[in-house]
């Protein structure tokens, strides 16, 4: 690949595997150990496995050669996805380390950034690593046994996770585009040096080999050694869910239904106060797989929490409140206690408001001054930010802190049961069964909604309406708007039906895009820096 790829331990960078550019010495750094040690047990390939999990959340220089720490893993892509699709709204510029140049579009449609190059680079880190586990582990030189059928089945989890990320961000959707010649990305199998990966493959071989690894994952799981208590593992459950999450991306309706079901076994849903406490631990009952973040592994700046957390110690936050969509805000019924993580009536303190009402005076919500500023205080005293913390009509308070008006570390969770049960309804409602994705929508609407009532959603035309809803309000700054949207074939526009809060000036052409089937630029561009580096893949290939 573009870069000499190297297996993530927990505290090093360990092990040279491939290479296709002569950018880094073949020196070995005092913490680091050979390919062949780093392979040569089933306890040494987890390690592997753990540095893995660390490079989802930690500040990648400090794992791989090539990473940049403004883009420290899923604490960036995760809600990257909610950003720039439109989800999750700016109130106002803000010191943002990129953050604004992905919500006007200006980075995942360049080939140069650092968005495009670190998203490919990381991913295909994960894919090499999983590679040299499975093609180790599978060779018969070490007995197979429980532990050892789980550190494969892990690897092959890891492997379809990133090719999932990397074809649904580098190629056209598979359902709004001919998977069968469309271009994906290349497929990486070789796991030592000499290497280069092959030319792009099609979107369908991609999907072809994600199913057949998710396959084999569930396959070795099964027999496998378990770790219940550590949701940063992966497990049967998280790939039954991958299985899903791939199945309803491609159509497969049924494959995405069943899946969905045996993904949520065993995590029920959370009720509200759980709902209401946070997102910010994979304790959480129906978290099934995410990220437990070390607490000397903070990012700092470039934390989820920084990007989206109203009550982070950060400017990103202090000078621009996240705020829900105003359309989809106001589709919440009053009976349904989500409507609560959402401060409607928050004042607008922020004199750099970019819809030109910040600060008493221009706030058309408030006319007297001592009402505006209680209302502040009261939130300031309920959520614990920050006294300079500004305040905006609609910001959510959905993302807290453990410890609010700090910059301490929080979990990521990157899988959970309200998900599989909003698979289970749309694939269902795809499949004409009414009345079976009534009744996946009713085990998650009465857990969140008191006057809650599927039945009224009775043709399929309404029901995906209603699903589309719920996985808009349900997963709101979770990560999943943009693929949604892809598989859904939905344009922006900031602008229709009453406005959604964005500012045209601020948001600039991510104010409004068409639909992702018309419209190239949903297509994250290949690195630049890619193309130069691979004989295999040239200028011919860019997006």
């Amino acid at each position: 690949m573009l870069r000499k790829i190297k297996i993530s331990l927990l505290v090093c960078l360990s092990l040279t595997i491939a290479s296709c550019s002569e950018d880094y010495l073949d020196t070995k750094p005092t913490d680091a150990i050979s390919a062949s040690d780093a392979l040569a047990t089933a306890e040494n390939m987890a390690l592997i496995l753990n540095g893995l999990h660390r490079l989802l959340y930690a500040q990648p220089q400090t794992l791989i050669s090539g990473g940049d720490s403004s883009r420290s893993g899923n604490q960036y892509w995760t809600p990257l996805d909610d950003n720039f699709s439109g989800g999750v709204i700016h109130t106002a510029p803000a010191n943002n380390l990129g953050w604004q140049d992905e919500t006007r579009w200006q980075s995942h449609t360049q080939e140069t950034s650092l968005t495009t190059e670190q998203l490919w680079y990381q991913r295909y880190h994960i894919v090499a690593s999983a590679n040299a586990i499975i093609n180790k582990a599978t060779d018969g030189s070490i007995p197979e046994d429980a532990r050892l059928r789980e550190i494969i089945a892990q690897a092959y989890a890891y492997k379809t996770y990133a090719y999932f990320s990397l074809i649904t961000h580098y190629a056209k959707g598979y359902l709004i585009g001919n998977p069968a010649t469309d271009p994906g990305v290349p497929l990486l199998f070789a796991s030592e040096a000499p290497f280069t990966s092959a030319p792009r493959s099609t979107v369908q071989e991609i999907y072809n080999q994600m199913e057949s690894d998710i396959n084999n994952a569930i396959l070795y799981f099964d027999g496998a050694t378990t770790n219940s208590n550590d949701k940063s593992q992966l497990n049967i459950n998280m790939a039954y869910g991958m299985k899903a999450r791939i199945a309803l991306s491609k159509g497969d309706w049924e494959t995405a239904a069943d899946a969905a079901v045996l993904a949520r076994q065993g995590f029920p849903i959370m009720g509200e106060s759980d709902y209401k406490s946070g997102f910010n631990t994979v304790d959480l009952p129906e978290v099934i797989w995410g990220s437990k973040v070390i607490g000397t592994e903070t990012t700092f700046f470039r934390s989820y929490f920084y990007l989206m957390c109203n009550t982070f110690a950060g400017s990103q936050n202090r000078g621009n409140p996240k705020i829900i969509d105003k359309r989809l805000y106001n589709q919440i019924p009053d009976s349904d206690y989500r409507k609560d993580l959402f401060l409607e009536d928050a004042p607008n303190t922020n004199s750099s408001a970019s819809n030109g009402q910040g600060g008493f005076g221009n706030d058309p919500n408030y006319t007297d001054r001592a009402v505006f500023n209680a209302k502040r205080l009261e939130y300031q005293n309920q959520y614990g930010w920050l006294s300079n913390q500004n305040t905006h009509p609609y910001m959510h308070v959905k993302f807290l802190q453990k410890n609010p008006g700090t910059t301490d570390p929080d979990d990521i969770i990157n899988m959970r049961t309200s998900e599989m049960y909003l698979i289970e309804a749309e694939a269902l409602a795809m499949l004409d069964d009414v009345t079976g994705a009534q009744a996946a929508l009713s085990t998650l609407g009465e857990a969140r909604d008191s006057a809650y009532d599927a039945t009224v959603f009775n043709t399929k035309a309404t029901l995906m309406e209603h699903i589309k809803f719920q996985r808009k309000i349900e997963l709101w700054g979770e990560g999943f708007l943009y693929t949604d949207k892809i598989r859904w074939d939905e344009a922006i526009d900031h602008a229709a039906n009453g406005g959604s809060g964005a500012s045209v000036t601020l948001y600039q052409d991510g104010f409004m895009q068409g639909k992702p089937s018309t419209n190239d630029k949903w297509v994250f561009k290949i690195p630049q820096a890619e193309i130069d580096a691979n004989p295999n893949i040239g200028p011919a290939n860019q997006n």
